[in-house]
């Protein structure tokens, strides 16, 4: 496990689903919801998250949406959130999980990992846990499993 993500001292975690982080890093149309929930709730990520968020800005570079000074601060500030946030790491009964998942939901692997992740992270119980995502189908998803799930 990594370290805090900042927040106020006190502040419940949520579990942070990539695309929740990634408007954290770039100025986008999700950013400032982002911000807010940054306020409100510590970070819990899956392992594989730092390699989502970096494969999402190598993308937006190559799309000529961000400079590469932008993409350099962008890396400096995913950097950061790495340092201070709780990671899920893997293990077979995670990955055993995402199995499931992908059955059970229309998600791609990568995202039935970060479900199967905010599932270990509750210990199977997500009653009352926030999961947060600016994508829709995942969402969804974890809205079934019976997490709070909270759009950005």
């Amino acid at each position: 496990m990594a370290g805090r993500a900042r927040g106020p001292v006190n502040s419940p975690p949520a579990f942070w689903d990539a695309s929740a982080v990634v408007p954290l890093c770039v100025n986008e149309k999700h950013s400032a919801s982002a911000g807010s929930f940054l306020r409100q709730y510590r970070m819990v990520v899956w392992w594989g998250t730092s390699v989502e968020i970096a494969g999402a800005l190598a993308r937006l570079l190559r799309m000529s949406l961000l400079s590469h000074a932008e993409w350099l601060q962008a890396h400096r500030i995913a950097s950061f959130f790495a340092r201070e946030w709780t990671e899920v790491s893997p293990s077979d009964g995670l990955r055993t999980r995402a199995g499931q998942v992908v059955g059970k939901y229309d998600l791609r692997a990568a995202d039935a990992f970060q479900l199967a992740a905010a599932l270990e992270w509750s210990d199977g119980s997500p009653a009352g846990k926030i999961f947060l995502s600016a994508d829709r189908r995942l969402l969804e998803a974890a809205l079934l499993s019976g997490f709070d799930a909270l759009s950005l």
